[in-house]
């Protein structure tokens, strides 16, 4: 390739004409520095470097023509400027870690205006390429032109890319090994810098240098960046290949028999087989990357496992939807991009045809919305000449229809629907249907639930696994949950809808969280599920909450019955975690299903105040509760009615109608006490207790709360225990007894964070930070009201805005130099983090 300007397409009107001295330079051993130092380590060695080698040209009148990672070219008007540059940037890095070789060539090359072209610029780069760290050589056209260079002749050696030998010198003093003589590169100059993947490019050397594999397998799905991530590595680990790296690309390949013959000939070797092969590379480490080795498995892994064993110097760099299962393979999984490199890469592509785009969060969403896969951000980026990313956002619904590439794309990667349908084609039937099938769960499933939902075998699940078109994490408890990319999923729900199963997969879907629900509520005391109640049972639901979502929205078309019913029996599911999505849903199903049967229609009605009610949204609860009332009353629910009778005095004495309130919540405590509602009165007692307070009580207000969070306990209700621990915890504080409200405090928090209660967590939480500053204890204070105002940025917490003002008053009594430090610091902790709770800690 042509060597050109730096800051290619700019015009340069300064570079030296005429006769001029090239100098080149890069790092020796760069890789095993980089793998040595760690990246940020080595990221500040880099940058010094290029501040000492910049100095040294500067000062000896050099132009940088380019640079690029860790190498420059410099252009000099006089050889000795060239010279005394090389030997002052020596002398600057002497005491560092860091070496760089350097080469230098005179000529008279041609000047357009993007900088230098002809054989001149590729003559000096191939004697840099010869030299070891610290040792400077030069071409017989240089050392001509020095009156006194000190030069040692080094003899004939051979360039890469020229006929013949050229002679070669070596400027200054140093006794230094045989010349270099580095196998060729010949990888695929992309159109485009290389951006973001620090990280896993360092995780792929360690490997290399530290197991030395055989084979390295680059997988993960379609559009993953896996082939660019490959060509970069092949050029970093270039220095380790003596014998050669090249590129052969296996996308047209389809016959296994041609594969052997297709290295041979890419190698050089003397005949089309693994013998021939075997000689060629002897045992010299020789490099070839095999790009797209998908389609030919797995009949290609014998041969490639046959091919390692005889020529044992020659290391495979394999890019794959799936690994080759061979000896002597290891296997790094290629993620989607991480939000920073993400990011970095849209804007530099959205700004080669769209100058000016700038980082916003539509930018970041976009991104995220794109599975962070480098293709589907470099599609999108390249739309921007059409769209912001604000309207690409809006449009990102159809994306597999939206994401189309250049002309010049490769036809796999012309839209990302031609990129995943590059992997479904390789499916067998099976695998297809399977595959299809899959697409029902939005938030990802378990074996068990693939098994339940869609028929499926762990078998073909280990395939698609293997294929990259599952991913699978590992669930806190330390179970597996398998899950799409959501651009695979969308390209997999086309074919599930094609394939005339859908609506029997989505019924499966719908029954089978109907069911999990129904199992979870046999599974706690009746007196429990009866008040709506299922505690930390439902967190279980909290992995499937997109799958939640996912079978509301079909049943709203299809069977909205059935969506009802799993919307108001995830009641305290939705008053725990998502209250007002809960609400959403509730509202819109009820409309849809005014004939519902009236024990659902009450059922849902008491879910939907509920979720109102603990947001605080009192009066929009009030005529909603009168009507599941009444429609107990109906249908003569005895249980269903009290428990709303007693609900319709909470919400009143909530709204400060505590006179219609007391005796509504007092006859519900003789009606739950007579039908024998022990979780009904507990309920009770806390609103007694609040009474009791109220009139100014506290040994009886404290009795009462004690008495409800006892029976909480007995049967299991951790929620509505934790918020009578808080209740307690609140009544101490006032009392006086700080040390008393803070262990109720912090037992209620330890609840609130084993059952994910966002909202108990942070009112808990700001308990804990009054109690700290009315103890003086600021720092403790200040570092827990960090967390909470880091928590209220992310969301929306309920009823906490009525009650901030309050708590912020007391918190604030601490305020000063050490509050504010630690308030700066608990911005970064989770609440449970600040107070110094184990999140993963379960109170008996």
């Amino acid at each position: 390739s042509t060597a050109r300007a730096y800051n290619s397409g700019v015009p340069r009107h300064d570079l030296p004409t005429g006769t001029v001295t090239f100098l080149f330079t890069d790092i020796e051993g760069s890789t095993r520095l980089l793998h040595a130092l760690g990246p940020e380590v080595y990221a500040a060695e880099l940058e010094e470097h290029r501040v000492l080698l910049r100095g040294a040209f500067a000062a000896a009148a050099g132009i940088e023509v380019d640079t690029q990672g860790d190498a420059f070219f410099v252009a000099f008007s006089t050889a000795a400027g060239a010279a005394e540059a090389a030997a002052a940037a020596h002398a600057s890095l002497a005491s560092g870690r860091v070496r760089v070789r350097i080469g230098l060539h005179t000529g008279t090359p041609q000047v357009t205006e993007d900088g230098y072209v002809g054989e001149d610029v590729h003559r000096g780069a191939r004697i840099a390429a010869l030299a070891h760290g610290g040792q400077t050589l030069a071409s017989a056209a240089t050392t001509a032109l020095l009156d006194d260079a000190g030069s040692r002749d080094l003899g004939l050696h051979r360039l890469k890319d020229f006929e013949g030998a050229t002679r070669v010198y070596q400027l200054g003093a140093g006794d230094f090994a045989p010349l270099r003589s580095p196998g060729s590169v010949d990888l695929p100059t992309p159109a485009t810098p290389f951006l973001g993947r620090q990280r896993e490019l360092l995780d792929a050397i360690a490997v290399v240098l530290e197991r030395n594999p055989r084979v390295l397998t680059i997988v993960g799905p379609g559009g993953t960046g896996k082939t660019r991530f490959a060509i970069e590595l092949a050029r970093l680990l270039a220095d380790e290949a003596e014998g050669g790296t090249v590129f052969l690309p296996l996308a047209a390949l389809r016959d296994t028999d041609l594969l052997i013959p297709a290295v041979a000939e890419r190698l050089g070797a003397a005949s089309a087989d693994i013998a021939a092969i075997g000689a060629r590379v002897g045992g010299r480490r020789t490099h070839i990357v095999l790009d797209n080795v998908e389609q030919l498995l797995p009949d290609a892994a014998p041969a490639l496992a046959t091919l390692t064993a005889a020529a044992p110097a020659l290391r495979l760099l394999v890019t794959s939807r799936e690994a080759l299962r061979i000896q002597g393979e290891e296997e790094l999984d290629l993620p989607p991009l991480v939000e920073d490199d993400a990011v970095e890469l849209f804007l530099a592509r959205a700004r080669a045809v769209r100058p000016g785009v700038e980082r916003t969060p539509a930018v970041a969403e976009l991104c995220a919305r794109l599975d962070r896969l480098p293709l589907a951000i470099e599609l999108a980026a390249a739309r921007t000449k059409l769209l912001s990313p604000e309207a690409l956002l809006a449009r990102l619904g159809a994306r597999l229809d939206l994401l189309r590439g250049t002309r010049d794309s490769d036809p796999r990667h012309a839209t990302l629907e031609a990129t995943i349908a590059w992997s479904y084609d390789l499916l067998d039937e099976r695998e297809q249907r399977l595959f299809a099938r899959l697409a029902v769960f939005r938030g990802g499933c378990t074996p068990e639930t693939a098994e339940e939902v869609c028929d499926a075998d762990l078998d073909t699940i280990a395939s698609l696994l293997d294929k990259s078109l599952l991913r699978r994490r590992t669930e806190p408890d330390g179970s597996d949950r398998y899950w799409m990319l959501e651009t695979i999923r969308e390209f997999a729900t086309a074919r599930l809808a094609g394939s005339g199963e859908e609506s029997d997969i989505q019924r499966r879907h719908t029954q089978w969280l109907l069911e999990l629900v129904r199992r979870t509520r046999a599974s706690v005391p009746t007196e429990v599920a009866d008040q709506g109640g299922l505690s930390g049972n439902l967190l279980m639901f909290a992995p499937e909450l997109d799958n939640v979502r996912a079978v509301l929205g079909w049943s709203l078309e299809h069977d909205v019955e059935l969506g009802l019913e799993l919307a108001a029996a995830l009641e305290q599911f939705w008053v725990i975690h998502e209250p007002l999505e809960g609400a959403a849903w509730l509202e819109r199903l009820l409309e849809a299903a005014p004939s519902a049967e009236r024990p659902l229609r009450a059922a849902a009605l008491r879910a939907l105040a509920g979720a109102l009610d603990i947001y605080g949204e009192h009066e929009a609860a009030a005529p909603i509760l009168q009507a599941s009332l009444a429609l107990f009353e109906e249908i003569g629910d005895e249980h269903g009615a009290t428990n709303l009778r007693f609900r319709v005095g909470c919400n009143l004495a909530n709204i400060g109608k505590t006179g219609e309130a007391w005796p509504l919540i007092e006859a519900a405590y003789a009606d739950f006490r007579r039908l024998g509602q022990r979780v009904g009165e507990a309920q009770v007692l806390s609103y007694l207790g609040w009474k009791a307070d109220l009139e100014g009580d506290a040994a009886t207000a404290q009795r009462l709360h004690e008495e409800s969070a006892a029976i909480a306990h007995e049967f299991g209700w951790t929620w509505w225990e934790l918020h009578e621990l808080m209740n307690l915890s609140e009544l101490e504080r006032r009392r006086g007894k700080l040390k008393a409200a803070e262990g109720y405090a912090r037992r209620s928090l330890a609840l609130a964070t084993e059952i994910g209660d966002r909202m108990a967590t942070v009112f808990s939480t700001a308990e804990l930070a009054s109690t700290a500053a009315a103890q003086g204890e600021a720092a403790t204070a200040g570092r827990m009201w960090g967390a909470i105002e880091s928590e209220e940025a992310f969301a929306p917490i309920g009823q906490w805005s009525r009650h901030r003002e309050g708590y912020e008053q007391l918190v604030f009594r601490a305020a000063g130099a050490v509050f504010d430090e630690a308030r700066e610091e608990g911005k970064l902790l989770s609440l449970a983090e600040a107070a110094g709770i184990d999140e993963a800690q379960t109170l008996p």
